[in-house]
């Protein structure tokens, strides 16, 4: 299967697929039911997997197996992904704890940080190394992405480094926009702006309306 250009907004869908798919017992999943275990309609799901060129079958479903293999090459997790976390603050250690990551195809191999007292220090396994080595490292490690959770004074620098060590996808979790080069991936998660955004729906949910309903009010 080769790798297709999708909508963005199929691209953001395919993860919860993928998970909703890698926990289920069955051999096969109907449209419906992988629709309610990701939150979506069916006619959605049918829409999303028929771009990489998957139909199910009338009367059987999606074969799970299959599909998780389609996804995950669709999203380039055919194999294990090493990533570094630059920045290890209270965010940075929570990520470089966290063991879900290895089930879903990434591998923490690195962290880097400004501060004596942090650095050499092993977090979830990890040796935390000095910035200044963040380029060595991320060569001899085979680093592909990085997880971005610096302050946002040090956010363009530490991108910048990452850049020049020949990462080409980062996770920006500090609060700040970053600039990087057209041929590097970079996408925000600004926890502050999504806190923000879930106190919209808490008022639309308090005033009766569902999510979607608040979705529709206001792209109406």
């Amino acid at each position: 299967m080769s790798i297709r250009r999708l909508p963005e907004a199929t691209v953001a869908r395919l993860p919860v697929y993928l998970r909703v798919l890698t926990e289920t017992t069955e051999a096969t999943i109907s449209s419906d039911h992988l629709a309610a275990g990701a939150g979506v309609n069916a006619a959605q799901v049918r829409k999303d997997l028929s771009h990489l060129g998957s139909y199910g079958t009338r009367g059987v479903g999606y074969d799970v197996a299959y599909l998780v293999r389609q996804i995950s090459r669709q999203l380039g997790l055919s194999a294990d992904r090493r990533v570094a976390i630059v920045g290890v603050g209270n965010l940075g250690h929570a990520l470089a704890r966290y063991g879900g990551f290895a089930a879903r195809g990434f591998q923490v191999v690195a962290a880097f940080d400004v501060d004596p007292r942090t650095v050499g220090q092993r977090v979830g396994g990890v040796l935390v190394e000095p910035f200044d080595r963040l380029a060595e490292v991320v060569s001899g490690k085979g680093v592909e992405l990085a997880l971005l959770t610096t302050p946002a004074a040090a956010a363009q620098a530490a991108t910048d480094a990452l850049v020049a060590a020949g990462v080409n996808s980062i996770l920006n979790f500090a609060p700040a926009r970053v600039a990087a080069p057209a041929h590097v991936a970079v996408r925000q998660v600004d926890l502050g702006v999504e806190l923000q955004i879930l106190c919209y729906y808490g008022l639309q949910a308090a005033a009766g309306l569902t999510a979607y309903d608040a979705v529709d009010a206001a792209g109406s």
